[in-house]
């Protein structure tokens, strides 16, 4: 689509400080061929200088009042907001890749496409092994896929016919958005070419662990209002993580029992070998996202592990619909 005309770039954020002015520069550095851009930031209740430094940037500001603050209600503030007929959204702590969106915008010379994605990898892999490991989770073979990330370019007529993203929803906003979409006849396209830099900034088990159950809530969540449509969208992964977890969380006691009944260890030995398995199997099925092995064997311990927070965040979404409580925003990089 060359000559879109206007381009809105989208960017969403609480309290993200330097990392936004690091995201709106890389906005202001991007290369344009054909189109003109304009920014806007949404501000999601933070205590920092968020709003100063996005204004001081040139930025259109918008500065939400909630006490239920969610993603989905930025970016739907975001792009109503915005004049382009095509969005860019991206997440305060991301950097754009200067030639993403010159080289993307082509994408939509088909009207079936709706969005457009490439790749996102994390910037400082080396500063934790949970930066290290989940820096493999971004990596997805180009094509059509059942759904986007955070940063990816929306045509604003689809946007427009969807309502867009369900403001109810603390994660999982993009994949019930696109599973909309989709049902609508449209394309979500995974591009071959860099996107975004993220910053992760996980250091500590706690915010990973949090993260983790977070994704699980939205797991369920969203599973379960696409069940019994002709567009079910994660059932199956849902049901995975629960049995799964469950092997695992039973796994332990059962071999420890079994070692006092026997009086030996062949038990947990098994145990181990057999969780030692699963990794290994992981990490040669991944082998295409990485040449490093040690990083492919972390990336197998981790993708067995998180299915015990993920599974206890089904959990949480289970017992708050019983309740019919509302869980609030999940922040894993505060403290």
């Amino acid at each position: 689509m060359s000559g879109a005309g206007l381009v809105s770039g989208v960017v969403i954020g609480r309290n993200e400080g330097a990392q936004l002015e690091r995201c709106l520069a890389s906005i202001a550095a991007m290369v344009r061929e054909g189109f003109e851009t304009e920014t806007l930031y949404v501000d999601s209740g933070s205590t920092d200088l968020s709003v100063a430094i996005a204004r001081r940037l040139g930025a259109a500001t918008i500065a939400l009042q909630s006490d239920r603050p969610t993603a989905a209600m930025g970016r739907n503030a975001g792009w109503k907001a915005a004049r382009g007929e095509i969005v860019l959204f991206l997440d305060g702590d991301t950097v754009l890749h200067p030639r993403f969106v010159t080289d993307s915008l082509g994408e939509f010379a088909d009207s079936s496409v709706a969005v457009v994605w490439g790749h996102r990898r994390e910037l400082h892999p080396e500063q934790s092994v949970y930066n290290r490991v989940m820096d493999l989770d971004w990596v997805y073979a180009p094509g059509d896929t059942a759904f986007c990330g955070g940063d990816a370019l929306f045509r604003r007529g689809v946007l427009e016919a969807t309502g867009g993203f369900d403001e109810t929803l603390i994660a999982g906003e993009e994949p019930d958005l696109c599973r909309r979409i989709i049902g609508l006849g449209f394309r979500i396209v995974h591009v071959d070419r860099a996107m975004t830099g993220h910053d992760l900034a996980i250091a500590r088990f706690g915010q990973y662990w949090k993260r983790a159950a977070r994704a699980g809530y939205a797991f369920a969540e969203v599973s379960e209002r696409f069940r019994g449509t002709e567009n079910q969208f994660w059932l199956k992964d849902a049901r995975r993580n629960r049995t799964l977890a469950l092997v695992l969380l039973a796994a332990i006691p059962v071999a420890g029992i079994v070692c006092l009944m026997l009086g030996m260890w062949w038990p947990v030995w098994a145990l181990d070998a057999m969780f030692l398995l699963l990794v290994v199997r992981t990490a040669w099925k991944a082998r295409w996202k990485s040449r490093d092995r040690t990083t492919l064997l972390l990336y197998g311990i981790h993708s067995q592990l998180q299915q015990i927070p993920i599974f206890v965040g089904q959990m949480q979404f289970f017992l708050n619909r019983r309740r019919g409580k509302r869980a609030g925003l999940v922040e894993y990089k505060r403290g």
